[in-house]
This record gives C-alpha cells, structure tokens and sequence, in this order.
C-alpha cells in the first residue's frame, strides 16, 4: 500500500525536491500547502500518512500548521523541515508536538528514511 504524504513549504522548488525524493521511494503526494492555514485545511481534508512541515511561510507559519493539525490528530507524524539558524522556532515545534526534522538543505535518503521510520513505528497502546 502507497504511503502518502502532505507537503508544506511556501518555495515551490523546495516542494519539488520533496516529491522528486518521495516518489521515487513509492510514496504518494496526498497534497500540497503554501502556507499554514492551507496545511491545515489540507490534512483535514486528505488525512495523509505524514506531512513534511517548513517553519517559516508568510500568512500562517508551520507553528500554528502544527498546532492545527495537532488538534485534529494527536498521532500525526510531522516532519519539520527547516534551517538550521530556526533553532529557536524548532525548539518550539518539538514542543508542540512535532515527530521528527530534516534539515535544509537535506539529502533526499535521509528525508525518505526519516519518513519510512515515521510511518512504520508501532502505535504506541492507550490501554497499558
């Protein structure tokens, strides 16, 4: 079964390389989002098997994106993919809430590993 995945970065080529990466590896492209507000409506709508997260977009940043998406599944696995000279703002999206991070610029193996990794960990059990 295709894994699929929601893209979220304001710079189109940076979401070209996602999906060159991604669907080479057999993933499918659930959607795409220019800012957070659209990721948001987007996971909603498509509910991806993960979502490759930028921080920083104009409108509505990857903070809020993840704190909204957060709110619709707990369980979803976010990716961020972000500079490394956004500490500070990642820091806070561990905090939210956010699975894992790539950074820019990043190899397409280790994006996809990261990815893989994600969506086939077991769900951790509410009952034990």
């Amino acid at each position: 079964m295709s894994r699929r995945l929601l893209i979220v970065d304001d710079a189109l080529i940076i979401r070209e390389i996602i999906k060159d990466a991604v669907t080479s590896a057999g993933w499918e492209i659930a959607g795409e989002a220019v800012n957070g507000q659209q990721a948001v409506e987007q996971y909603e709508r498509l509910r991806p098997d993960a979502v490759t997260l930028d921080l920083v977009m104009p409108e509505y940043d990857g903070l809020h994106a993840l704190e909204g998406i957060l709110q619709i599944d707990p369980r979803a696995k976010v990716v961020v993919v972000s500079a490394l000279d956004q500490k500070n703002i990642l820091k806070q999206a561990f905090k939210i809430g956010a699975t894992d991070f790539v950074v820019k610029p990043f190899v397409n193996d280790a994006l996809v590993q990261t990815l893989e990794t994600l969506v086939n960990e077991p769900i951790q059990s509410q009952a034990t």
